[in-house]
């Protein structure tokens, strides 16, 4: 967990305090009522802010509160991330409010955005596919390129985001920071001698390759980046969906799929099936699944990495390697 924690301003418990540092960036004049714990996070804690603005309206406020210097570029990563989706489809994300240093705790940092109530229900493929679809399709790289203006955190590791204009090339660089990652939390397996090659040297230029050979072409769109079901929900005043909890960067729009595949996500073959009712499957469609599943290695090698004690997610990568390079190798 990256949070060493704040005494004197935890939340709950009847406290009311919170930093001038977030004082300063709740509306004008406000009074805070009330303060809670909400929310899971295996790296921050996570409150509730409940407050009255200087005309009587009730408001609350989501916060979340990390320690140290990766913290602080998680919290940064964290705004960055979801301004860029609010600025596009601003009804699919609760509203970026800041990010900053806490004034009265040394090397502690917040990220601040909207409250939404959550209901505990799956949101229904449909209207949620259809707003990322309008997600991707609307979003516009400033660069043309693939990647982000600053490296995005999933978990409390960093991603490959720097500019290319090659998504073939970007991946690669993205599943090779996974990988190192990986390897530096679990150490090296001698399967890695043949499989990491087979790989980088021929899985992923088969299957990406194509996407930008012979007169085609993807978009560089913007990707939530890490969107498993935990990281949506359907707001309970406007029964709309919603998406939170981004590590953006600018990408092919099917990367985002790869997170759906692992066994743990609830974002089953309907979802999928919706979304290209929206936006058509990349040419060459052929490809498609391997794709997807090459994706899906990415994001298994991404948490293998992040959750170092854990041997079963190590395995479940490997068994993603062995697979593609038995397919496409």
């Amino acid at each position: 967990m990256n949070y060493q924690g704040a005494d004197g301003l935890e939340f709950g418990g009847g406290n009311t305090k919170v930093d001038p540092a977030v004082t300063a960036a709740l509306p004008s004049g406000s009074t805070v009522l009330s303060t809670e714990g909400h929310g899971v996070s295996f790296w921050a804690n996570t409150g509730r802010i409940n407050a009255e603005l200087e005309d009587g309206t009730r408001l609350s406020f989501f916060i979340k509160v990390l320690s140290g210097e990766t913290g602080k570029k998680m919290v940064e990563s964290e705004y960055e991330s979801m301004r860029a989706i609010y600025d596009v489809l601003p009804n699919f994300a609760p509203k970026p409010i800041a990010h900053g240093a806490y004034e009265t705790i040394p090397d502690t940092h917040f990220f601040l955005c909207e409250f939404r109530e959550i209901l505990d229900d799956m949101p229904d493929p449909h209207k949620f596919t259809m707003s990322l679809a309008e997600l991707h399709q609307k979003s516009e790289s400033p660069t043309g390129k693939f990647g982000f203006h600053m490296p995005t955190y999933s978990g409390n590791l960093p991603q490959w985001t720097e500019w290319d204009e090659s998504w073939e090339s970007l991946f690669t660089k993205n599943l090779r920071m996974a990988l190192d990652f990986e390897i530096k939390a679990k150490g090296y397996d001698r399967e890695f001698d043949t499989l990491v090659p087979a790989i980088f040297n021929k899985v992923i230029p088969r299957l990406l390759g194509p996407l930008e050979r012979d007169g085609r072409s993807i978009k560089p769109s913007l990707v939530h980046g890490d969107l498993w079901y935990a990281n949506s929900g359907i707001d309970m005043d406007t029964d709309s969906p919603f998406i939170f909890d981004a590590c953006c960067f600018y990408a092919h729009n099917e990367y985002e799929f790869g997170q759906w595949r692992p066994i743990c996500n609830r974002f089953g073959a309907e979802y999928i099936r919706a979304y290209h009712d929206y936006v058509k499957i990349s040419a060459p469609e052929e490809d498609y699944d391997g794709r997807l599943d090459l994706y899906k290695l990415r994001f298994n090698t991404h948490v293998s990495a992040l959750f170092s004690q854990n041997p079963t997610l190590r395995e479940q990568m490997l068994g993603d390697m062995r697979d593609l390079v038995q397919r496409y190798a």
